[in-house]
């Protein structure tokens, strides 16, 4: 009983990971959304949070339409690496655009 107990720990461990991946990606597409509306370089602002064993790319979007839309994919960590993997995480955020296009 206790194997069956252990794996399912671990593989609830998965599921919290793959959650606070979600958690992540929304985060740092949100703060790089706002750095972008108001003219500051998103990227950095975007992969300032994500950090440890959570790598990505945060992709920038130019202003249209007076929006600025961000893209964040990030990895998941897996908890046991050689049994298969897990998509990559995915968000988007976007925000109105602060910049001197605005007002055109």
């Amino acid at each position: 009983m206790v194997p069956l107990i252990l794996l399912t720990l671990a593989l609830l461990w998965q599921v919290v990971l793959v959650g606070y991946s979600y958690t992540l990606a929304a985060n740092a597409a949100d703060e790089a959304a706002r750095a972008a509306a108001v003219g500051d370089d998103c990227e950095p602002a975007g992969s300032r949070h994500l950090d440890g064993a959570w790598t990505g790319m945060v992709v920038c979007g130019l202003p249209a339409n007076g929006m600025v839309t961000v893209t964040v994919s990030v990895d998941t960590p897996i908890l046991f690496p050689g049994f298969g993997g897990f998509p990559g995480v995915k968000a988007t955020a976007g925000a109105v655009y602060e910049g001197e296009e605005a007002d055109r």
